[in-house]
């Protein structure tokens, strides 16, 4: 039997995420009613994973920062990271527009752009026209500690976990048994 590192390759999570993809396609194709009849299923895994994505998010940066310890190396690494997230985020745009303005994208959607709702859209649009740099960052610092993670953003969730992880690494050696508590509950978060 295949292994990765003596981990049979049927229990690593990219071959069942795979699995599970060609599987649900699978199914789709041969029985479309069973597949929309386990929509359901899909629905409450979604909902179950967008719970975890604050709360994993806060530990693993809070432990990442707090067990650098050095607060010029944390400045190193974040403007390292600001580069790294700014070339690959202009890198993922280039591609899509390429493979946007190259292949047929929409070819073949049987949709009448004159039936859509556009009323829909109209409220984010509105929004969008309104928000201004200031209202940006203001957006970013939530109202409360809670409310950060009750929110569905993810910047104030971020924010919070940088600050709390300088917290923590300028208290030092004192801070080391809270770090080793959310490094167990990351840890437990990934589980």
């Amino acid at each position: 039997m295949a292994r990765i590192g003596g981990t049979p390759l049927y229990r690593t999570l990219y071959v069942q995420v795979i699995g599970a993809v060609v599987i649900g396609a699978l199914l789709g194709y041969l029985d479309p009613d069973l597949a929309r009849a386990l929509k359901p299923l899909g629905d409450a895994f979604i909902k179950a994973i967008r719970v975890l994505i604050a709360p994993i998010i806060f530990t693993t940066v809070v432990v990442g920062i707090a067990t650098i310890g050095d607060m010029r190396q944390i400045a190193r690494i974040g403007v390292r990271s600001l580069i790294y997230f700014e070339v690959v985020s202009t890198l993922a745009l280039l591609i899509g527009l390429a493979v946007g303005n190259l292949l047929p994208l929409g070819a073949g959607v049987n949709a009448d752009p004159a039936s859509l709702d556009t009323s829909r859209v109209a409220g984010y649009a509105q929004s969008a026209k309104s928000l201004n740099l200031v209202d940006f960052f203001l957006g970013i610092i939530p109202s409360s500690f809670g409310g950060a993670f009750t929110s569905s953003e993810i910047l104030p969730v971020l924010f919070l976990a940088v600050l709390f992880g300088l917290a923590l690494c300028r208290l030092g050696a004192r801070a080391r048994p809270l770090i080793e508590l959310l490094d167990l509950c990351a840890h437990a978060l990934f589980g």
